[in-house]
């Protein structure tokens, strides 16, 4: 890409913080989704009866749609115009579909199934949802990427944080909420609680709902406006295959990609593995026996996760505001990995529910630095490749690959830490502090050419 195209590009207008927030919000409503199904998908799936060793196996197909519809979504999005606009019509549609399978996956246990059918059930379920989810939320960082300039991209990326957090907030806090205003939160045999279900389905109307708000809010620019702001021939986009993209990414792509490897494989640990740790270290749960996700100290243990995810969040927000007061956003980045590598391997030593508090508020710590930097570190490197939404996309690999590969492995890690699910969130720690490490590799750039 020359020189003279950025030059000659028309400086992206400063937008007020309302149209900030307006591009974000249906973030919320789509975080919500996605947090219900971060803690609750094991503790389905192990009450539909998977076995501890094979449920990060259940896990591969979250990122494994990531990684096949994000960057479908983004590049056919960067070749879309409609009179909503390139991304809002993949994000209205994604989320639509989300709406429906929320009101689906949670019920895989009651529809009179054998063990294994309603396992296949939820599987075809999940797939669905995160296909959906995936699809609601890309749209997001690439509205971000189109509409916002460089000064107020950390800004923009701040407020969607925000945003994120809130919503896992609500969708964490859920099931605790609805046991706790009388619902049930234990059913028979194989059956997913009602406390469960009535979040999929509150969390469906709310995601719906936020997602009409920013339709109904932001409107993008037209084919002609969105040249002048952004820079790349059209037709010379058309042509550009994700082989391509890739050979001719920035290096900070793959700095910042190395560093993902292991926080988001780090997390992958956290979800599958923080319902058996909880209910074994706090309620005493032995997570070996074979009725042990049948209990009421195991669905007890599962509401507390919802809570603990709440408090990761609730320190994340309040992470993120202290982040932008370093000086050296490098450090400020490896620290946060740090703080949430120690978070893990507190978790087997802080018997009391309560004390599970503090390890959860530092792993909000690395959770704040992921949502925002990374993204912020390649879209400035990426300008004036031209691709926003295809090179995001692709980026998403960064993400979806790590789950994959530790979902792959997760059972055989499991075995060779004593299959003592607890130990599984001190190997997270160690992947978290190896990401801290890798940080190093980044050079910070306003451009890479």
């Amino acid at each position: 890409m020359s020189h003279s195209i950025l030059i000659n590009m028309k400086q992206k207008p400063n937008l007020s913080f309302w149209k900030l927030w307006n591009l974000s919000f249906g973030f919320f409503g789509v975080q919500i989704a996605y947090a219900l199904q971060s803690a609750n998908i094991s503790r389905i799936f192990a009450t539909l009866g998977a076995d501890p060793h094979s449920l990060s196996y259940f896990w591969i197909l979250p990122p494994l749609m990531g990684i096949l519809v994000q960057p479908i979504v983004g590049t056919a999005s960067d070749r879309t115009w409609t009179r909503w606009g390139r991304r809002i019509p993949y994000l209205f549609i994604g989320a639509a579909v989300a709406v429906a399978v929320m009101c689906l996956l949670p019920n895989a246990g009651s529809f009179g199934f054998t063990v294994g059918a309603a396992m296949i059930f939820g599987l075809f379920a999940l797939m669905f949802l995160d296909t959906s989810i995936n699809m609601a939320m890309q749209p997001f960082k690439m509205l971000v990427g189109d509409m916002v300039n460089e000064q107020q991209k950390a800004k923009a990326y701040s407020i969607q944080s925000f945003l994120c957090n809130a919503g896992s907030v609500v969708g964490y806090l859920f099931p605790f909420f609805f046991t706790a205003i009388g619902i049930a939160n234990e059913a028979e045999k194989g059956v997913i609680p009602d406390s469960v279900i009535f979040s999929f389905y509150v969390g469906a109307a709310i995601l719906i709902l936020c997602v009409i708000y920013t339709t109904l809010k932001v409107k993008e620019w037209p084919p002609k406006e969105y040249a002048e702001y952004n820079p790349g021939p059209e037709a010379k986009e058309q042509k550009a295959d994700w082989i391509t993209l890739l050979k001719n990414a920035p290096s900070m792509f793959w700095k910042v990609g190395l560093v993902q490897f292991f926080c988001w494989a780090a997390f992958m640990y956290m979800w599958t593995y923080t319902n058996g740790s909880i209910a074994s270290v706090c309620w005493g749960v032995d997570m070996t026996a074979a009725d042990a996700t049948k209990t009421a100290a195991y669905q007890a243990a599962g509401n507390w996760v919802g809570v603990l995810f709440a408090v990761q969040a609730v320190g994340s927000v309040v992470w993120a505001m202290m982040l932008p007061r370093f000086k050296n956003t490098k450090t400020a980045y490896a620290l946060s990995l740090v703080l949430g590598g120690i978070g893990f391997a507190l978790v087997p030593f802080c018997p009391n529910q309560y004390m599970q508090f503090v390890p959860f508020l530092l792993i909000g710590c690395a959770w704040a630095a992921m949502l925002a930097m990374p993204f912020t570190f390649v879209t400035n490197a990426l300008q004036g490749y031209g691709h926003m939404g295809a090179y995001l996309g692709l980026f998403n690999g960064t993400i979806c690959i790590p789950q994959i590969v530790a979902a792959l492995v997760g059972g055989a890690i499991l075995s060779l830490v004593g299959s003592v699910q607890s130990n599984m969130m001190i190997v997270a720690g160690v992947f978290l502090i190896i990401g801290a490490l890798c940080v190093a590799k980044i050079k910070e750039k306003k451009q890479e050419m």
